[in-house]
């Protein structure tokens, strides 16, 4: 499978995953170049060097692809499946490794998905299911690939244009999702408690100020 002519710039498969888990991570990566690692993300780093490692191999009729090229002119997307795995019957099943258990945040479920769509516009083949492996359990955890996550594919690639087209960094995470910054690496470079303490006091001294109405 060879890559068209068309090299224009492309959205990297990964930045999808950042930005389902947090748009100002996302930024913060893909557009300004920030990255810090954490136990988490070197871990998750020699995991994936050990499976890219790997040369193809056929078990049991089944070609595996390692550290496989892919990419999606229709979407201006690019990256590389960790595992792809070519079945005796045309089923093509694409397998993500993540680090740890599963998250309960869909956007490894994301990035699987762009992976297979990468796949059919590169076979002209449907890519239907998949597989993230969870390294801490050793298991896979299958994946549809229905509607509602190309869909979201599709919303993420035209998001993730955007944002990393605009020069503004979006806020830091509020509310309930803001327990995602707990684990994140770039934490410090964020620092979603100062920025957010920022804004509090913004509004504040808005609301303070504001010019109270006459009374009749």
């Amino acid at each position: 499978m060879q890559r068209p002519s068309d090299d224009r710039l492309q959205i990297p498969l990964s930045a999808l995953n950042q930005y389902a888990y947090c748009p100002r991570r996302c930024f913060l990566i893909h557009g300004e170049g920030e990255f810090r690692d954490n136990v988490h993300t070197v871990s998750g780093t020699l995991e994936h060097e050990q499976v890219d490692r790997q040369a193809g191999e056929s078990k049991a009729g089944v070609r595996v692809e390692y550290a496989l090229p892919v990419w999606s002119d229709a979407l201006g997307l690019s990256g590389r499946c960790d595992v792809v795995e070519f079945h005796p019957d045309g089923a093509i099943y694409p397998v993500e490794y993540k680090h740890g258990k599963r998250k309960q945040w869909d956007n490894d479920d994301l990035q699987l998905t762009a992976q297979a769509l990468c796949l059919e516009e590169m076979t002209g083949k449907p890519v239907t299911t998949g597989a993230i492996f969870h390294q801490q359990s050793k298991r896979r955890r299958e994946v549809a690939f229905d509607d509602n996550l190309r869909r979201a594919v599709k919303s993420a690639v035209v998001a993730v244009q955007a944002l990393l087209s605009s020069a503004a960094c979006p806020p830091p995470l509020c509310g309930i999702d803001a327990r995602r910054c707990g684990e994140c690496s770039l934490r410090g470079i964020c620092q979603p408690e100062l920025i957010g303490s920022d804004r509090e006091l913004e509004q504040l001294s808005q609301t303070l100020f504001e010019p109270e109405e006459e009374l009749p």
